[in-house]
């Protein structure tokens, strides 16, 4: 395993002049060794770019990648000793499920007895113990993507184990099974594993640190948590959650907050005065029906009033601005066109000027 860090920029046509010419805008970042990380964002955000530059596939257009402080920019995917496991099977179909494990090993001289006992141990995690004799030919496409799965992690040498979208092909309830999965085997082995998703579910669920991108850029890097309660781009706060975040047009206004025609008091942040416009946003989580005239609260009417089942999704409008709020199950919603107080001011409210978190 190693340490990856990187410094670079890519684009694919020469001389770039404008933020839109490039794959991936100017980054630095480090993945820890032993650490399980994902690649979070829309397609066509830069995510694959990425991967395929830590892999080597692709050459950085600026910068430089070095694992555990070597240089390895201009070195091969072998020379890097990286695994890769791609959106589609990639096998054997003539080989059987033990003969396609094994493949990376004996690509590599290990010892026979040594290839046996790794790839009882990897067809153990992956619940393929009974399938070993199979040829592969004749599977479905959800143990093929598993005999992928496991070729990548077979070797225990590898610097990184990276995985590009790698359950597309798996039906739902084999995909939590494999997250599920993949989190446990990263437990066990400790192997750097690095994985790209669109999905937010896919990685927030494997990984101990997301990289949320869009555009080319990698907007944030944080747990689980850190994205949800404290988003440091507007696009993280709209990306992560469901629904994400509402955002409401804002400035200050005397000792308060003006948001559309009405003024918020209440726990606010000093910057704000100085901010000019500015963005308030607020999760659906946090917000409540509150009594009206409530400082920390806005004026709304109702638009929509959907059970959920585990709580109930309300629509509202204050002025032009659009406020969503999930609400206990238990909770008596309102109807459509009721009035009623959103409080949207409180420990949980995130500030953004130019899209970009106010400290």
């Amino acid at each position: 395993m190693a340490r990856i860090d990187l410094d670079l920029a890519h684009a694919y046509k020469p001389n770039p002049q404008r933020d839109e010419d490039y794959a991936l805008l100017p980054l630095k970042m480090s993945f820890e060794d032993g650490g399980a990380y994902a690649l979070l964002g829309p397609s066509g955000c830069g995510k694959t770019t990425m991967l395929n530059i830590v892999s080597g596939l692709v050459t950085p257009s600026h910068g430089t990648v070095k694992f555990d402080g070597v240089d390895m920019t201009s070195k091969s995917p072998q020379e890097r000793n990286i695994a890769q496991v791609f959106q589609f099977p990639v096998i054997y179909d003539t080989m059987t499920v033990a003969e396609n494990l094994a493949f990376p090993l004996r690509n590599r001289g290990v010892a026979p007895d040594r290839i046996k006992q790794r790839v009882g141990a990897i067809a153990e995690m992956l619940e393929m113990s009974g399938q070993l004799n199979l040829r592969a030919a004749g599977l479905a496409a959800d143990a093929k993507q598993k005999i992928s799965l496991g070729r990548g992690l077979v070797r225990e040498d590898v610097s990184a184990v990276l995985f590009d979208e790698p359950l597309t092909v798996i039906d739902p309830h084999l995909k939590w099974q494999l997250r599920r999965k993949l989190k446990q085997i990263h437990h066990e082995l400790k192997l750097t594993l690095v994985y790209v998703t669109h999905d937010q579910v896919e990685a927030l669920t494997f990984a101990d640190q997301v990289v949320v991108m869009t555009r080319g850029r990698a907007v944030q890097m944080g747990s689980a948590s850190e994205l949800f309660e404290r988003p440091q781009h507007t696009f993280v706060g709209n990306f992560i959650g469901s629904p994400g975040m509402n955002f409401l047009p804002a400035r200050w206004q005397g000792d308060g907050i003006a948001v559309g025609g009405h003024v918020l008091r209440g726990k606010t942040n000093p910057a704000l005065a100085n901010a000019g416009d500015f963005t308030l946003g607020v999760r659906p989580e946090y917000v409540q029906i509150v009594q009206p005239g409530q400082a920390d609260a806005l004026p709304a009417k109702v638009q929509k009033a959907q059970d959920i089942g585990t709580y109930w999704l309300l629509t509202a409008t204050s002025g032009d601005a659009v406020i969503r709020a999930r609400l206990s199950p238990e909770a008596k919603a309102p109807m459509v066109g009721d009035d009623v107080w959103l409080n949207v001011l409180g420990n949980h409210t995130c500030f953004y000027k130019n899209e970009e978190l106010i400290a």
